[in-house]
């Protein structure tokens, strides 16, 4: 799946958010959205999964235009993980993770024992194969995290968004998430706070400001001290890992 939206601006209240944004995504790349709170990661994501409709601009995925596809097609091309999930009522694990295989039914149609064993095999990805009968209320913020990990899993599209990810997991689930994630046959698109997880990770990273996208390219040629001193506010000094060649960043107080 690929992804381009074209000169998009988005308002509420005639207050702009986004500022005509154009992104190109490849089939295949894991592309980061980095950028501090409140400069329209997640208010960029919403109108790509269709939350918000876009005040200008237009969205394609795989050359069809996203506001023209139904709600069924565009979950068999899309899946998506946000950072809040609002359950008012009480599920099942196992249960949660069955919603993502929504598209591949028809409507009132059961879940198939195909279901339940793709269901099962997503949960044992993230940790949690003893989890299913558990209430997905009842679970910590980072076990609610690797639940909606594994239904974006289940879901089984060829196009992800990931709006911070790694949100409430401690650095071994982040880790095996982003593993899991990078190592899959899909395309990702993904709002991270992290620069460090965003320089190991992805192909390309698009930075934002002020609900503009200010730079984008590889890794190497974006995270700069330069670039997090004017965007974050903050010093840095910039070193390659020393065992992955990666950029990697030390914050300076």
């Amino acid at each position: 799946m690929k992804l381009e939206m074209n000169n998009l601006s988005y308002s509420i209240d005639n207050e702009k958010l986004l500022h005509d944004i154009s992104i190109k995504i490849k089939e295949g790349e894991f592309v980061g959205i980095v950028g501090p709170n409140g400069c329209g990661k997640s208010t960029l994501l919403k109108n790509i999964y269709r939350v918000y409709r876009p005040k200008f601009g237009d969205i394609f995925i795989d050359g069809e235009e996203i506001q023209k596809l139904s709600s069924r097609k565009i979950a068999r091309k899309m899946a998506v993980m946000v950072q809040e999930n609002n359950v008012e009522f009480d599920i099942s694990v196992l249960n949660m993770v069955l919603l993502g295989r929504y598209a591949h039914k028809k409507i009132l149609e059961d879940d198939s024992p195909k279901d339940i064993e793709i269901a099962r095999e997503s949960l044992k990805k993230v940790g949690l194969e003893k989890y299913e009968d558990r209430s997905f209320l009842n679970l910590s913020g980072g076990e609610k995290q690797r639940v909606l990990i594994a239904r974006v899993i289940a879901q089984q599209s060829k196009f992800i968004i990931l709006d911070e990810p790694t949100n409430h997991l401690d650095i071994r689930y982040q880790f095996q998430i982003m593993n899991i994630v990078s190592s899959a046959d899909i395309t990702v698109l993904a709002s991270i706070h992290d620069l460090n997880m965003a320089a190991l990770y992805c192909d390309m990273i698009f930075i934002m400001y002020e609900g503009e996208i200010i730079d984008y390219g590889s890794p190497q040629r974006v995270i700069t001290t330069e670039m997090i001193k004017k965007v974050f506010g903050v010093n840095s000094i910039i070193e390659p890992n020393p065992v992955t060649k990666k950029v990697n960043v030390v914050y300076v107080p």
